[in-house]
């Protein structure tokens, strides 16, 4: 279930990505751990690793979709090898995951568009060695599209664009830069625009980087930039959907990078800690540490199985079917911020040991916080994922079953995701089924019960129209429903890979845990009426305690002692 890169060998992919994925594995591990640190507390440019990538023709091939392959089979924009790339870059570090995320992010409108020049440029620059920058955010507006200080004048048959760009990931470097800009005069929609730049344009002015990292975060300023008609890549309405379908297609790795960050750090804690002896006996021996150290292997556990099912639903989706824009902000806001627990749990293990600069953990600890906030906050993913919460829950439509998606296909229909908008009008399956089919494992079937107090607070003490506007109010609702989805895919995958039932009992009773404590929280919150109080309150529970599933899933844990270290 875990990546561990002694043994990786992902079989169920063709041969040319297979051997992509070990190299990159190999050149960290031949690199070595002390470089890694090294160059980490030094805020080193991670150069060595663009070289890299680029001379294997990483980015390329996995980054390419078949359209603009030249005819190379091994090219395309296969959603399942994207994710596997994500988890590998994080498990070594959030600076080397970083260039890759924010490439994935810059091809995203390019790949989008019509502008066959534009692609072919691009699909040039990949092959070339090159990254890509996404240029959305400003300093004073953040990825607030509709307030972009970048402005289009008109030129002839061109426009000249002038205005800058804040928090722009490979804003120094990158031969593909997507510009989000307002072409000046122009009202309504159809002032937006996406343009083609590059950062090493003479008009192009890298400012500094903003952030004290290896990563590079630019602020950039275009002077007059020319942007020609081969530059457009969207305009209008379609340029505004550009912007949110990209953020569908590449902040979904999110989730990939926290995994593997929170599973390097769980092999170097439990390792550590199995190994020091406290007043006569081993760390492990304590009982709150054996707790901490399951409760992050079930995080971690459901972490995997929830995003790994998401991947299936992404590689599925058509015009049809496009539950992935429920799942999506999950992946993004969930599975990161379950990614700061682990990390959290088994920091709090190795206590000093956790800020000793030649750990991982160390690393970790200080960059696990960014990845909730890499696409606004959690805040307004929840906001987002509520809109899909009456259909989830009350109108349930018939699909045919979701494959496990890890074939070598080209997921084009990402980049034909068609308009931004409709999202409360997407059904789901019924939710229901996976419970159903789990109902015989004691905390699914407590799970359940709660996830049917959120049912009846929603038809019996429904939000009124000033609690509908209370943002606080709406958010507190909002984590219960969450939790209700990320189980359900975590039982769907559980079931796919036959894991075991104690180790779902297990995530169940954290889920459990989970549900209550947002429960209370929704008790708590100022609008809350007494109907929606006693609802909130009837659905607290104490997991079901298992002595011997707790002993088992622990014996799970203490095996990773020892099992990988990277290499010095």
């Amino acid at each position: 279930m875990l990546l561990n890169p002694r043994e990786y060998d992902p079989a169920h992919f063709d041969a040319e990505t297979r051997r992509l994925l070990r190299a990159t594995i190999d050149w960290f591990e031949q690199r070595g751990k002390a470089k890694l640190t090294e160059d980490y507390h030094n805020r080193t440019f991670y150069a060595d690793f663009i070289e890299f990538a680029g001379k294997e023709g990483l980015f390329s091939t996995f980054l390419t979709p078949s359209a603009n392959a030249g005819g190379n089979p091994d090219k395309r924009w296969d959603t399942s090898r994207v994710a596997a790339l994500s988890e590998i870059l994080g498990f070594y570090g959030l600076n080397y995951w970083y260039p890759w995320q924010v490439t994935i992010l810059g091809l995203g409108p390019v790949w989008q568009s019509g502008n066959a020049e534009a692609r072919e440029r691009a699909a040039a620059a990949l092959d070339a060695g090159g990254v890509g920058a996404f240029g959305l955010s400003e300093k004073d507006h953040g990825a607030d599209i509709y307030s972009s200080d970048m402005v289009l004048t008109k030129d002839g048959d061109g426009y000249r664009a002038t205005g800058s760009k804040y928090y722009i990931g490979n804003g120094n470097c990158a031969r593909t830069v997507s510009v989000f800009g307002r072409i000046d005069g122009v009202e309504g929609p159809d002032q937006y625009v996406f343009f083609y730049a590059d950062s090493e344009h003479p008009n192009y002015h890298v400012v500094k980087n903003v952030v004290p990292s290896q990563m590079y975060v630019a602020e950039f300023r275009l002077e007059d930039y020319p942007v020609r008609a081969e530059d457009i890549l969207h305009v209008g309405a379609e340029a505004f959907s550009a912007a949110l379908n990209t953020v569908n297609i590449g902040k979904f790795n999110l989730c990939f990078g926290g995994i593997g960050m929170a599973t390097h750090s769980l092999y170097e804690a439990i390792t550590h800690a199995h190994n020091r002896v406290l007043y006569g006996k081993p760390v492990t021996d304590f009982p709150h540490v054996r707790r901490e150290f399951v409760e992050a292997y079930a995080r971690l556990t459901a972490m995997k199985l929830f995003s790994d099912r998401a991947v299936d639903y992404f590689r599925s989706a058509n015009p049809g079917d496009r539950r992935y824009l429920l799942f999506n902000p999950i992946t993004k806001m969930k599975v990161t911020t379950e990614a700061q627990k682990v990390i959290g749990l088994v920091a709090d293990v190795v206590a000093a040991k956790g800020f000793e600069a030649d750990t991982y953990l160390a690393m970790s600890k200080n960059d696990i916080d960014g990845l909730p906030k890499l696409e606004g906050t959690v805040a307004v993913n929840l906001a987002l994922i509520a809109k899909f919460m009456p259909n989830y829950l009350f109108a349930p439509q018939e699909y045919a079953p979701v494959p496990t998606r890890t074939d070598a296909a080209d997921d084009e229909f990402l980049f034909r995701q068609g308009p931004a908008r409709g999202l409360s009008k997407v059904r789901f399956h019924d939710w229901k089924t996976a419970y159903a089919e789990a109902a015989h494992i004691p905390n699914v079937a407590l799970f359940t019960e709660q996830a049917g107090y959120l049912v009846k607070l929603l038809t019996e003490a429904a939000p009124d129209e000033a609690q509908q506007a209370d943002l606080d109010f709406g958010l507190a609702l909002t984590e219960l429903f969450t939790l209700i989805v990320y189980g359900q895919l975590v039982l769907e995958q559980a079931r796919i890979t036959g894991l075991d039932d104690e180790v779902v009992d297990q995530i169940f009773a954290v889920l459990v845990q989970d549900f209550s404590v947002a429960a209370v929280d929704l008790n708590g919150k100022a609008s809350s009426t007494e109907a929606q109080q006693a609802i909130a309150l009837a659905a607290l529970r104490k997991p079901v305690v298992d002595a011997g599933r707790f002993e088992n899933v622990w014996a799970r844990v203490r095996a990773l002692s020892g099992v990988y270290a990277m290499n010095p």
